[in-house]
């Protein structure tokens, strides 16, 4: 082999490591990276409100708001699917733990997600959901029924306007397009 193709190869190569390091280097760099994106984005913020949401209310016992639940499937969706009570009186700050009922009706595995609504939209962000089973996506098994809580808290800065709210859910059956 000649010489001036022994540095070509040995450029090559310091080519192919400098370039390694580099990717190694960014991936490394991501972790920080996503962090600071969440927190443009307002997602951390999200996931701290729920953690810490138990906490920094102060019950407004002069006032109720009205919430009311509304449930539906999607027509491919083979579940049953209800809640305990259709509408509640709550003092905001003051938290409450509403039940729903699912039931699948085929004799094999379904997963499901349930997509949430909140209506009037801009009441969204003083409606905080501590606990809900649209976090993530539900597996049922074979007739299987389960009972959903939903833990949630009404802020009690919500504007004074707003007497009631409208929390619904539709499940959309997943069974075909998520990976096992």
């Amino acid at each position: 082999m000649s010489e001036e193709l022994k540095q070509k190869n040995a450029k090559l190569v310091k080519k192919l490591v400098i370039v390694a390091l580099l990717m190694f280097g960014f991936g490394y760099a991501l972790v920080p990276l996503y962090d600071v994106l969440c927190n443009l984005t307002g997602q951390n913020a999200k996931l701290q409100e729920s953690a810490e949401a138990e906490q920094k209310f102060v019950v407004d016992e002069n006032r109720e708001v009205i919430v009311e639940f509304v449930t539906s499937v999607n027509e491919s969706t083979p579940l049953d699917f209800r809640v305990e009570t259709s509408s509640i009186k709550v003092h905001p700050g003051q938290y409450y733990t509403v039940n729903f009922y699912a039931k699948n009706h085929r004799a094999t595995p379904i997963k499901a997600q349930a997509i949430p609504s909140i209506t009037p939209g801009l009441a969204e962000e003083f409606f905080k959901k501590i606990q809900c089973f649209c976090f993530s996506l539900q597996t049922f098994e074979a007739h299987e029924e389960k009972t959903m809580p939903v833990r949630f808290v009404v802020n009690p800065k919500l504007p004074e306007r707003y007497k009631t709210i409208t929390l619904s859910y539709t499940f959309f059956d997943l069974t075909n397009n998520t990976e096992n």
